[in-house]
């Protein structure tokens, strides 16, 4: 993700402003009996286990007597791949009729990771000291650890989403796991290429200080060896001239014997994929992974052959139920609840979608359905 933004909302304040009318219903002091989930219409992309959970997470909630909860949703921005995880999660505080809100940078003018990371630290203190009894973060990095480890020592709940910090006190993280996520994708273009021996071009990060990025890379990487095929790994390059990147991997499809035979994409700028084979001359199976424009306008001219969603509605939803969990049933019932989709690591995998590309605009119609349109 990128590490933009200086303008962020005074907590506080928006605290305050929640505290007279949070969610959707219900105003100061409002309290229900029961928690009413906001229903979804029926379609195939519709992920039935992770609701089952949800479900019956809401319906052990619905037992005991349910009471306001302050908490804090902090994203890394308000817009472009954080806008459903914050239509997720605002939609959840006000089923929970929670006070709080969801906050994130406005202003995306700096590209300066260091300033974001303090100033979500900043935000991290001041809900602590607004008496927050829940956060939910998606952290820049382990410059973040030790604001959570005091947010925790404090006697704060903290969730993390998007990224994790393992090592950190945080009592969950939700999201697509990396190498599940890695080998899921890899699996999807394994089953368009022709057999072995061909090589196979990933547009991935085998940095391991960028874990998720890393294992989603070392998955496709394991799939595709394991099949017989030679692999080669393009950085990802978010930084820096596009066309660099392009001409990178052009050159490797050039230069590759034996032939590239597919091409996996393991981020948000995986349409690049397409844009190298077709300045290269190949056309061969390409995958790619998140739902930015350009990955569906290639996608649509049959270029990009399928991608892979991470779900972040529901990424954004989990968080505020997850914190209400923890904070009245306690962390082990919360986890015991949502047993088949958390790790030994405390990591909740919300999985993701395979969209192949005749189905973009069923996909479309899934995402108007809760609001999510990417």
């Amino acid at each position: 993700m990128k590490m933009m933004g200086r303008c962020w909302a005074a907590l506080g304040l928006m605290l305050a402003a929640a505290a007279c009318g949070s969610g959707d219903a219900g105003g100061e002091g409002a309290e229900s009996d029961t928690i009413t989930r906001a229903e979804i219409p029926d379609n195939e992309f519709f992920p039935m286990e992770l609701e089952a959970r949800i479900d019956s997470l809401v319906a052990e909630l619905n037992k005991i007597s349910l009471e306001p909860m302050q908490m804090v949703v902090l994203t890394k921005n308000l817009s472009d791949f954080f806008e459903p995880i914050s239509v997720g999660a605002n939609r959840a505080i006000g089923e929970l009729e929670a006070i709080g809100n969801v906050l994130g940078p406005t202003d995306q003018s700096s590209d300066d990771p260091t300033t974001t990371q303090d100033l979500q630290n900043q935000q991290i203190e001041q809900a602590v000291a607004d008496r927050a009894k829940g956060i939910g973060v998606s952290p820049f990095g382990d410059s973040n650890k030790a604001a959570i480890d005091k947010a925790a020592d404090a006697g704060v709940h903290v969730v993390t989403f998007d990224n994790d910090l393992v090592d950190s006190k945080r009592s969950l993280y939700v999201g697509s796991l990396g190498y599940s996520a890695g080998f899921t994708a890899a699996n999807t273009l394994l089953e368009m290429l022709p057999d072995p021996p061909g090589t196979v071009l990933i547009h991935g990060s085998t940095a391991k200080d960028w874990p998720d990025g890393y294992d989603r890379t070392q998955a496709a990487q394991d799939v595709f060896g394991k099949a017989g095929y030679t692999f080669t790994v393009i950085t990802a390059s978010f930084a820096g001239d596009e066309s660099t990147n392009v001409d990178e991997m052009k050159a490797v499809i050039q230069a590759a014997n034996p032939p590239v035979v597919g091409m996996l994409g393991l981020f948000n700028i995986s349409y690049r994929c397409a844009m190298a084979a077709e300045a290269a001359g190949i056309e061969v199976p390409i995958v790619a992974f998140d739902f930015d424009p350009k990955t569906v306008e290639h996608m649509r001219e049959g270029r990009i052959h399928a991608t892979h969603t991470q779900r972040q509605y529901y990424e954004g939803y989990l968080v505020p139920y997850l914190l209400y969990g923890i904070n009245t049933i306690g962390l082990d019932a919360t986890k015991q609840i949502l047993a088949p989709l958390v790790d030994d690591k405390g990591r909740v995998n919300i999985g993701i979608d395979v969209v192949p590309s005749d189905k973009i605009d069923v996909y479309n119609d899934f995402l108007n359905t809760i609001g999510a349109i990417q």
